[in-house]
């Protein structure tokens, strides 16, 4: 294979990739039209469904945008050795091989920002607003990138600075060096996600005294769930929509509740919530998803250490000599495909999981609860109450409402 092969099947697995999304959209947008399934009625009156409707109209036209733009630019930059420029420009200043790398991919994702930027705004204080679901200050919006870029430059950038490291030094078994230290920052992610992100972007308290808590520590006690840590998080702070998640195991686990949670569900409806999350974790899918994400990784670097050191990859995106990190972004567009195929089966795992906790739910607890509560999300959300069957299949990670109440009341 020579590099103008490989540069005309990037472009091509873009271009189809792209056109695959862009009808996904359509037939999910169109299919929102249709009739509200009889057990669904109950949720929206003529006024919120039409408001949906329109919120929902409103993030396809910016998704479009996005994408487009996004692809615009990619083809560009092939075209038009884009990719070549920067990394002239970065030679320029250093031959070092780790420092290269930093300044070529940092300088793409600063540009990147700065052409997404104003889209994320636009929806934040546009669309977000105007729905009634922003909470988010101008201030805590900039701060926010500020903070996400910082540790995108500290971790990325440290990854990215090990994996040419290994490269250079291990040559092709670069990739079991690089293997392990992805399982070691999985699992530690894993566990201390709560405790060391988290923080750096909302402020958790851990649930005070009262019913509620109490409620929820008998429900755990009755079904033998050791649970020591219910944090509350202040989701409030940039959004009305709610949300509830489980992280870590063994001493380490923990459940957090989002303060908008608490305020639009009434206490048997979020120890259903709850019952939900028990169930991922006593039917063992938190461990199976990070060893799956581990198992995946693994496949991937395998791959990439096969070739990674062809000459043709680099100089495929258009660069004059060829190197580590132009090799790595050619790689990464070129293996698009096969992440796709690695997303489909995992959330159609997912899905599956889903409705295993809902069962969990189901039997430790009750069914009804969990129904009402997943049908207030669902209107607080404004979401969308008939997803197209291919856009569920490629993009759900959770099945659609109808199909979770349904298996709630078999």
């Amino acid at each position: 294979m020579d590099s103008d092969f490989l540069f005309y099947t990037i472009i091509g697995i873009l271009v189809i990739q792209y056109l695959m999304d862009t009808i996904l959209d359509y037939l999910n947008t169109k299919h929102f039209l249709k009739e509200i399934p009889e057990e669904l009625q109950d949720i929206f009156d003529a006024a919120d469904y039409q408001k949906a409707q329109e919120y929902h109209r409103e993030n396809y036209r910016l998704g479009l945008l996005k994408d487009g733009i996004s692809l615009a630019v990619i083809l560009l930059f092939l075209v038009f050795g884009g990719f070549g420029f920067v990394d002239n420009f970065v030679r320029e200043y250093t031959d070092n091989g780790i420092l290269q790398a930093l300044g070529f991919f940092g300088i793409l994702a600063l540009g990147s920002s700065i052409v997404s930027l104003p889209l994320s705004y636009y929806q934040t204080f546009f669309i977000e607003e105007k729905y009634g679901f922003n909470k988010t200050t101008k201030a805590t919006f900039w701060l926010d990138i500020l903070k996400s870029g910082l540790l995108s430059m500290l971790l990325g950038g440290g990854l990215l600075a090990l994996v040419i490291w290994f490269l250079e030094w291990a040559g092709v078994n670069f990739w079991l060096y690089i293997w392990l230290i992805a399982m070691v920052f999985m699992v530690s992610l894993n566990l201390f996600y709560s405790k060391l992100l988290v923080p750096l972007f909302n402020k958790q308290t851990p649930l005070e005294a009262g019913d509620l808590k109490m409620a929820i520590e008998n429900y755990a006690k009755k079904v033998g769930f050791d649970l020591k840590n219910i944090f509350v998080i202040d989701g409030s702070k940039r959004s009305t929509k709610a949300n509830a998640y489980f992280s870590g195991f063994g001493k380490q686990k923990r459940v957090t509740l989002y303060d908008t949670l608490i305020k639009d569900l009434n206490e048997e409806e979020i120890v259903a919530v709850l019952a939900h999350e028990v169930g991922h974790y006593k039917r063992k899918h938190i461990v199976f998803n990070m060893f799956a994400s581990i198992a995946l990784t693994g496949i991937m670097l395998y791959i990439l250490s096969v070739f990674i050191n062809y000459p043709q990859l680099s100089l495929s995106i258009g660069v004059q000599e060829e190197s580590y990190h132009a090799g790595l972004l050619a790689f990464f567009l070129l293996y698009s495909p096969i992440s796709i195929v690695t997303g489909l089966l995992m959330n159609h795992l997912s899905r599956k999981f889903e409705f295993q906790a809902d069962d969990y739910a189901k039997n430790t607890f009750a069914s009804n609860p969990l129904i009402s509560s997943l049908k207030k999300l669902s209107k607080n959300n404004l979401s969308n109450l008939t997803p197209h069957p291919a856009y569920v299949f490629v993009h759900y990670s959770h099945p659609p409402l109808i199909e979770r109440i349904k298996n709630l009341k078999a």
